[in-house]
């Protein structure tokens, strides 16, 4: 294996949740707001085209003590099945990596309005990318009903 990967963020998420909650982000509005040291607002030309986003963002609020490199059962409910960690998709990930596809409500400039992120009020944002119907899964896609039931009410 490699050595440790340093990335710097691009921008920082603004508003919304200032705590993670499990449920109902698809009524949270936040901005992203890019860092205009890195960028010019050309960077974002073109993106209002796009209805959705797909952001790449680092849990940085996750403590050592709560990154799962093994098994455990999502939310902590004995009702569901012990999963691995990359058989899920908490919080507690090895390199704190989140990806969340949200609706794009507005761009202006280096500002982006958006819907449904869950990441809270300054999350580092380390990439965006526009979402292309030729980038979805091809394909039936298949889930475990405990996945089913997890995301019933998130959204």
């Amino acid at each position: 294996m490699s050595d440790a990967i340093t990335m710097r963020p691009i921008g920082f998420v603004c508003g919304g949740r200032a705590e993670p909650i499990d449920d109902d982000w698809d009524s949270v509005e936040t901005t992203i707001d890019l860092d205009a040291s890195q960028f010019k607002p050309d960077a974002t030309a073109s993106l209002s085209d796009f209805s959705h986003i797909e952001v790449v963002y680092n849990f940085n609020q996750v403590p050592d003590n709560e990154i799962n490199t093994g098994a455990r059962h999502p939310r902590g409910r004995k009702d569901w099945p012990l999963v691995g960690i990359f058989a899920q998709r908490g919080k507690g990930r090895p390199n704190r990596i989140g990806v969340t596809v949200c609706r794009l409500l507005a761009v202006d400039g280096l500002t982006l309005r958006v819907r449904g992120l869950d990441a809270i009020d300054g999350t580092p944002v380390l990439d965006i990318k526009p979402v292309m119907t030729g980038f979805l899964p091809r394909g039936e896609i298949r889930e475990p009903q405990w996945a089913k039931e997890l995301m019933a009410g998130y959204w």
